[in-house]
């Protein structure tokens, strides 16, 4: 019986692709083989020696803290693209909201007062305050093409706008998914300086955070519109908002509200709407359910953030997958360590990512906890678990 703790609501339909007989699924379990979640912080948190896997139900994973997870060899997935229609469909809802004025003219439409006559001649004399410009014939720079990047850039053609990319870590697989007609530069200010309109779709580390800041913003075109509804600290808002202050930035739309733009004149704040969609958190509880599963009953890893895929058919009805940080010999001293406990390894398979090793075995006979004691007592192994 495995059990896995949420630390926030998951989707119903998610936590039903765990059979009952074999999982145990609780807010409040103390020893959990797994935990699930969407935005509680794990930072703070104590790991508890039973944990296997942590599941994320979306893309980011800046509430985990990944290097601790790591050190211990606990995979952490993440269900990337399973929210990416709800985050385009919102970021061209606040291209709209931004070219045509909408909010300002409806707290102005919502304002008005008298007879139905004298409002009617209220929007007539108000209305030019609103004009706002199309989008069609505009110039959309997407940075970062990942799941969520490339719907948005193809939506952006289809609303006849001239898209032009950015993402230095774009994929062969997702170059292939990407059409043929939007531009690819190889910088971010060459894509930059071609913006009337700039979203950013990249998650915050180091190398991203204050992505837009002043010096970027002021050689973009004047009128630019920022949207971020990546992540808070991509975009620098103290310099958006001067530049807003300038006449240099047309407009700010934020998923992500603070002191600074929750009320100033030419931003737009919603409050981290982007995956807020029965479906998105329908999908991304069913794609992570899916991954923390196989992990836990075959040791398949699939969409993690600091382990390498690995995808391996049974060949023997008992498997020992373990984990390692690269040392010499590793797999040598493993394959040592289960030919002394008397265990022949039928199949194996290794591979890497950054520092870590992670490998599964497919062994003849079922390891014993001594086996898996020698296992888990080579130099560099961080876990070893006996699966089947």
């Amino acid at each position: 019986m495995y059990s896995v703790l949420t630390l926030n609501p998951i989707a119903k339909i998610g936590l039903a692709r765990f059979p009952s007989d074999r999982y145990r699924i609780a807010g409040d379990i103390a020893d959990p083989d797994a935990i699930l979640l969407r935005s509680a912080d794990m930072h703070k948190r104590e790991i508890p020696a039973s944990l296997k896997a942590v599941g994320r139900a979306g893309a980011g994973v800046n509430n985990i803290p990944v290097p601790r997870m790591t050190e211990r060899g606990i995979p952490v997935f993440n269900a990337p693209g399973a929210n990416a229609n709800a985050v385009k469909e919102l970021v061209l809802a606040g291209l709209l909201l931004a070219c045509r004025h909408i909010c300002e003219g409806w707290d102005f439409a919502r304002q008005l007062s008298g007879t139905d006559e004298e409002m009617s001649k209220a929007v007539e004399g108000g209305k030019k305050a609103f004009a706002g410009s199309e989008l069609a014939g505009k110039t959309l720079v997407v940075i970062g093409l990942g799941a969520i990047g490339r719907l948005v850039a193809h939506a952006g053609q289809a609303l006849g706008m001239t898209v032009v990319g950015f993402d230095p870590a774009l994929t062969v697989e997702g170059a292939s998914q990407l059409s043929a007609s939007v531009k690819r530069v190889s910088t971010i200010d060459d894509a930059l300086k071609h913006a009337d309109f700039v979203t950013v779709h990249v998650p915050l580390v180091d190398a991203t955070r204050h992505l837009i800041n002043a010096d970027r913003l002021g050689r973009m075109k004047p009128g630019v519109v920022v949207l971020n509804f990546a992540r808070e600290g991509i975009v620098d808002e103290q310099a958006v908002v001067a530049g807003i202050d300038a006449g240099k930035v047309g407009a700010y739309v934020s998923d992500f509200p603070t002191n600074l733009t929750r009320q100033h004149k030419g931003c737009i704040t919603l409050p981290h709407l982007g995956a807020s969609t029965a479906e998105a958190e329908d999908n991304c509880a069913i794609m992570v359910a899916d991954q923390v599963r196989d992990y836990l009953e075959h040791g398949h890893i699939k969409n993690s953030v600091n382990f390498p895929e690995i995808v391996a058919p049974r060949t023997t009805a008992y498997r020992l997958v373990c984990a390692s940080l690269s040392t010499p010999d590793t797999l040598g001293q493993i394959s040592t360590a289960l030919n002394r406990a008397g265990l022949k390894v039928q199949e194996l398979v290794s591979m890497s990512r950054g520092e870590l090793i992670y490998t599964v075995a497919d062994l003849d006979a079922a390891p014993s906890p001594s086996a898996v004691g020698q296992v888990a007592a080579v130099k560099g192994v961080v876990m070893a678990r006996p699966i089947g």
